[in-house]
C-alpha cells in the first residue's frame, strides 16, 4: 500500500484546502465526522499489539495518527467558536510535529484518545447543524492559509480524518510487511 501524502498546508496552503476537500467529496461533512470515532475503533483493532509502533523511524504510528486527529479536533473546536463567535479573529497555525514530539508519547492509551475525540466530534457536529447559512460564511483569518469560513474549515477538518486513516492503514500494512 503506498502511503498517502498531501500537499504542504504552508508551501501549498490552497492546495491542501483542495486536497482536503477532495477527500470529502459530497459526502456530508457531519456524517463523515461523527463516523471518524468508529473508524479509528476499527483501525485500532486491525493493528491490534502493533498499534502504537510506527512503520518508519519519524513516521507515525496507528496511536500517532489518531493522536493527531485529536489536537486537530482539539485546534479546530476553538477555531469554530472564535469564527462564529468574533467578527474575522485572526486563527494560529501550529506545528503539527511539535504537537505529536511533545504532546505524545509512543504507548499513549488509545482509549483515552477516543474518549477525548468522541464528545469532541458530537459537540461540534451540533454546532454545525445548528449554524444557519450566515454563520457558515462567518470568516477567520489563518495565518498560514488566509481567510476560511467556518464551513471551509469544518468541511477540511472532515477531509483530514480521512487522510490521517488512510495513513493508519498505511501504517498497519507497513507493520505486517504488506
Amino acid at each position: 500500500m503506498q502511503r498517502p501524502t498531501s500537499p504542504d498546508p504552508i508551501d501549498d496552503p490552497q492546495g491542501y484546502q483542495q486536497h482536503l476537500l477532495g477527500l470529502l467529496g459530497d459526502d456530508d461533512p457531519a456524517e463523515v465526522q461523527l463516523g471518524a470515532v468508529a473508524r479509528w475503533r476499527a483501525l485500532l483493532a486491525e493493528a491490534g499489539s502493533g498499534a502504537a509502533r510506527r512503520p518508519e523511524p519519524g513516521e507515525w504510528s496507528v496511536v500517532g495518527c489518531l493522536g493527531h486527529a485529536l489536537d486537530a479536533e482539539l485546534v479546530m473546536s476553538a477555531r469554530y467558536r472564535w469564527i462564529l463567535a468574533h467578527d474575522e479573529p485572526p486563527l494560529l497555525g501550529y506545528d503539527q510535529d511539535l504537537w505529536a514530539d511533545r504532546l505524545h508519547v509512543d504507548g499513549e492509551d488509545p482509549e483515552l484518545l477516543i474518549a477525548i475525540l468522541d464528545p469532541l466530534k458530537v459537540a461540534n457536529a451540533e454546532l454545525w447543524k445548528m449554524a444557519g447559512p450566515e454563520d457558515r460564511e462567518r470568516v477567520g483569518r489563518h495565518a498560514e492559509r488566509g481567510p476560511e469560513t467556518f464551513d471551509l474549515s469544518y468541511r477540511m477538518i472532515a477531509g483530514h480524518d480521512r487522510f490521517h486513516q488512510a495513513q493508519a492503514a498505511s501504517a498497519i500494512a507497513a507493520i505486517r510487511g504488506a
